[in-house]
């Protein structure tokens, strides 16, 4: 062979070889993108690059990122949650050694009375205790194939009297057909049931729920309603355990659903709250 011919072959190796170089790179570093990615979408930030290249310097700045976004909502959280027991704690023990003190003191007090407010501020106590167990209670889902059409007939099936009696309407629709989740479907229909109330006790007289695949092919059901609105000052605290702005419930409904949803790597969000419609989203990752 003349000298051009093995030139012209070691050019051609030598652009092949760098093509294949760039492509298995370049499908290494997807990998490890996706990989962060699934990482970050269940909170599991487990990885860290240890190669001193620009991308593994990037993606580990992201994780730190992230890190310090989720202490600091960690924080906020926790705050809140000492915050609203605190308040509750106070507000039921305060009158009991109150009351205790002055019985103990003035003879003309009608202490039979005085019991009985004690018994009912401790009984008071006693429910807000077992709603914290419940809360700190929930268990792993057993999971399983479900599908929406059919756990959704269940729902309005189990709420149909109730909703009746209120004078609300209840229906579905499907916007995707044959939509299949994989959940465990008691806790599901207990985050159903939690939006149903709420919404009833908003006042709502049409309650609406619909299914679908988002852009990212997740199913996400809407439930909408026309109830009073949430008021803007009390959104950022609706997921809070034990918030509650009404005079009866426990104010862990919304925190124990989301949770649920949490333990099935989805999540429970508001959408939208104004006069026109009150609009949560359960979204099946």
């Amino acid at each position: 062979m003349s000298t051009w011919i093995w030139i012209l072959i070691i050019v051609a190796a030598t652009v092949i070889s760098v093509l294949v170089t760039a492509w298995l790179v370049k499908r290494h570093d997807n990998r490890k993108i996706a990989y962060i990615i699934d990482s970050i979408d269940d909170d599991v930030l487990n990885f860290r690059f240890r190669e001193n290249t620009k991308l593994n310097r990037t993606l580990n700045r992201v994780r730190s990122v992230f890190e310090r976004r989720r202490a600091i909502n960690e924080e906020a959280s926790w705050s809140k949650l000492f915050r609203v027991m605190t308040h509750e704690i106070m507000n039921t023990v305060a009158p009991i050694a109150s009351l205790s003190d002055a019985l103990s003191k003035d003879e003309n007090l009608d202490v039979k009375a005085g019991l009985e407010t004690i018994s009912a501020s401790s009984k008071d106590l006693i429910r807000f205790v077992e709603s914290y167990r419940s809360f700190t209670k929930v268990a792993q889902p057993v999971r399983k194939a479900v599908m929406v059409n059919e756990l959704i007939d269940r729902v309005l099936r189990l709420n149909e009297a109730n909703c009746a009696a209120q004078g609300v309407t209840l229906t579905y629709t499907a916007k995707t057909d044959d939509l299949l989740v994989y959940a465990d479907e008691g806790q599901i229909i207990q985050v159903f049931n939690n939006l149903i109330k709420n919404a009833i006790q908003a006042e709502a007289n049409s309650i609406r729920i619909s299914a679908a695949l988002n852009k990212d092919d997740q199913t996400v059901i809407y439930v909408t309603n026309n109830g009073k609105p949430i008021p803007l000052r009390q959104i950022d605290e609706i997921f809070v355990p034990f918030y509650t702005t009404k005079q009866t419930g426990s104010g862990i409904g919304l925190s124990v659903s989301r949770q649920i949803m949490t333990k099935h790597n989805g999540n429970l969000t508001l959408v939208q709250s104004d006069s026109s419609m009150t609009k949560f989203a359960i979204i099946f990752k």
